[in-house]
């Protein structure tokens, strides 16, 4: 139970703190940049701050030092395979979690910005962070197991998000303004 508590509570700390700040931040962030003459200033800044909401509280977890296994997968789908025998449970905390990792950002990144708004574009910025998340866990020597198939995982997870929004960004952009 005290893993389970060390894994989740961390982001339920977290996300908690971020979801009371970000109203006032979003209000904020909006009236800001509605002074500064900026062309769409609630729709980014909800999308800014929904990335750091729905982002943080992942990567404080990910970051968090832990007394599991530790150190480095490079071979793409090997630590996926070795999950093939284990319960489903963990099966699905680990996969289901490194999906949604990135999944506020893949999902509001094209939101925000029309540079942005493609899946491969957001694969690029996932991969980046996600990568560099896997890093520092290493480097840091936080007793986490760095590995490159959380990096695909969490790529995947930003990627799925975006197609389940491109309805709502797909369009907002002009035409030839969207990246393929």
């Amino acid at each position: 139970m005290a893993h389970t508590w060390e894994l989740w509570g961390n982001v339920i700390i977290a996300g908690t703190f971020a979801a009371l700040l970000a109203a006032p931040a979003t209000v904020a962030l909006s009236r800001r940049r509605a002074r500064a003459g900026h062309p769409a200033p609630l729709r980014t800044a909800l999308a800014d701050v929904g990335i750091v909401v729905g982002t943080a509280p992942w990567i404080w977890m990910i970051l968090t030092p832990s007394d599991g296994p530790t150190g480095v997968g490079l071979v793409p789908f090997r630590d996926l395979a070795d999950l093939a025998g284990a319960p489903w449970q963990t099966v699905f905390v680990q996969v289901g979690g490194n999906l949604l990792v990135f999944a506020a950002l893949g999902a509001l990144l094209p939101v925000r910005s029309p540079a942005l708004a493609s899946p491969a574009r957001v694969a690029a910025v996932a991969a980046a962070f996600s990568a560099t998340v896997e890093a520092l866990q290493y480097a840091l020597r936080l007793g986490r197991f760095s590995s490159v198939d959380d990096v695909l995982i969490n790529t995947a997870g930003a990627v799925i998000f975006s197609l389940v929004t491109h309805r709502w960004w797909a369009g907002r952009y002009p035409a030839g303004t969207v990246p393929q």
